[in-house]
């Protein structure tokens, strides 16, 4: 994740295309940790995928160029960005579809970033971002219209909450990684690290297991998949987006993800796209780009189209 990589690309471009990684990454992820949900492993091993994978790739890494003084705060990163984030996921679709969680973790983070940001500057925020934020939420709840309002909801609403409590987590963790200005290498691979020494020794001797029952093909997918598409390459790439573009705007990305999971369903499974979730993909694109646009940016062309 050198700036060296694109010489050619601005700081500002280089974080956008790292936040259209992380969309790609998390669409899948949606789509594996369901599957995962509705086989014979609980969210605790799915869980202890994550960590278990990722942790031990991680560590030397992170024990070889961080100081023991440093640890408490990479700690703290791995409670929310980790812990807290990983856990109420995976519980959360034990309860509700992905297109639930597209709804509330996607559309959950930039919310809860821009009401905790508000509630730091004594709401002074940009006009692009909450109106970003207003044509993001509309277009989420267009694209998850027909699975929230379904008559056999039944306890979806408890992973609702548990979507939109994973959503908090990840925005803490956002913020709290701008506010100390961590390197992304070494935020992701702090997470990591003390996941996997906080959660692996409680999982191995409390918490309920089926890892043994399943499929190798299930357990190489959810361990690949979840160490090291979603912890190491997604949040490697949104720890580096937040400190290019800012918080505010590298969560409005995630927003894309509802939209680019239904395409993507689209053409792999012959899943159908109904008028609303393809209005819903339509105004969550404009208020994504509207929300990652650099303030001078949008400034200058409100300009040009008040000109014309």
């Amino acid at each position: 994740m050198s700036d060296s990589s694109a010489p050619g690309l601005s700081d500002h471009s280089r974080g956008v295309l790292a936040a259209l990684v992380v969309v790609l990454c998390w669409s899948g992820f949606n789509i594996v940790s369901r599957l995962g949900s509705k086989g014979v492993m609980t969210p605790f091993d799915i869980a202890a995928l994550r960590y278990g994978v990722s942790g031990v790739i991680a560590l030397p890494y992170f024990m070889a160029r961080v100081p023991p003084r440093d640890w408490p705060r990479y700690g703290v990163l791995a409670l929310f960005g980790g812990l807290g984030y990983g856990l109420l996921v995976y519980s959360g679709f034990a309860f509700a579809p992905t297109a639930h969680a597209g709804v509330f973790v996607n559309g959950g983070i930039p919310f809860w970033t821009i009401v905790i940001v508000a509630l730091m500057s004594g709401f002074r925020l940009e006009r692009h971002i909450v109106m970003a934020l207003l044509l993001s939420s509309a277009g989420l709840l267009l694209i998850g219209y027909e699975s929230l309002v379904a008559p056999d909801a039944g306890s979806r609403w408890i992973g609702d909450i548990l979507f939109l409590l994973a959503a908090l987590s990840w925005a803490v963790f956002g913020l709290l990684m701008r506010r100390w200005m961590v390197r992304p290498q070494l935020a992701i691979s702090g997470v990591a690290t003390f996941s996997l020494l906080i959660y692996m020794p409680v999982y191995l001797l409390w918490l309920p297991k089926a890892i043994a029952a399943s499929p190798a093909a299930e357990i190489a997918l959810q361990g690949v998949y979840q160490g090291l598409v979603a912890a190491l390459l997604a949040g490697g790439m949104y720890s580096y987006a937040n400190q290019k573009i800012g918080s505010c705007q590298a969560s409005m990305m995630l927003a894309l993800v509802p939209g680019v999971s239904a395409v993507g369903a689209f053409f792999m499974l012959g899943e159908a796209l109904s008028l609303h979730v393809v209005l819903g993909i339509v105004v969550v694109s404009i208020g994504a780009i509207l929300g990652a646009m650099p303030s001078g940016g949008v400034m200058s062309l409100l300009r040009r189209s008040g000109d014309a």
